[in-house]
């Protein structure tokens, strides 16, 4: 008999091992106990932070709060971290413990690069809503009632008519 994979640890058994239990087949549970490693590292447990990188093990074996965001973008974190409202009314020491926990972000701005906001800036506001696809061109045809679409329809066709006579 030849084995298709190694087994390593208990993870890759599934529920066998259970069911060998259950159903008491001492044959069964003693082969699958023979199969796994007797390596202590290859056990579950130690395999858990497999795919962190170092920087997110050490965070997490010290308990440390995420890293400062130098930039933080209001389009995709609608409610950025502020902690001026503590500086206001419960004093410096707070706003440092709380900077602390919870950084807020070097500088806060929208979808739009420094350099867009600042050539918007010096913009007049149709231009600005014209480069940030928030300009709706206004069709007063749209807002009409229906008869008053007739009328309108009518004195255009009658103006035209009378250019053509």
């Amino acid at each position: 008999m030849q084995i298709g994979s190694t087994l390593v640890n208990e993870l890759q058994i599934g529920s066998r091992l259970n069911e060998a239990i259950e159903h008491n087949r001492r044959g069964e549970f003693g082969l699958l106990l023979a199969m796994l490693s007797s390596d202590t590292r290859d056990m579950a447990q130690f395999q858990l932070d497999l795919e962190l990188n170092t920087d997110q093990k050490l965070r997490k074996q010290f308990a440390l709060p995420p890293a400062q965001r130098l930039v933080d973008d209001i389009s995709t974190h609608p409610n950025p971290t502020d902690n001026a409202h503590l500086f206001l009314h419960q004093g410096a020491r707070q706003f440092q413990l709380q900077q602390a926990l919870t950084p807020e972000a070097f500088v806060i701005r929208g979808k739009q690069p420094d350099a867009m906001v600042e050539v918007l800036s010096n913009c007049d506001e149709l231009t600005k809503r014209k480069a940030l696809n928030l300009y709706q061109q206004h069709n007063v045809i749209e807002d009409m009632h229906f008869l008053e679409q007739l009328a309108t329809q009518r004195k255009i066709s009658q103006t035209i008519a009378s250019s053509y006579a």
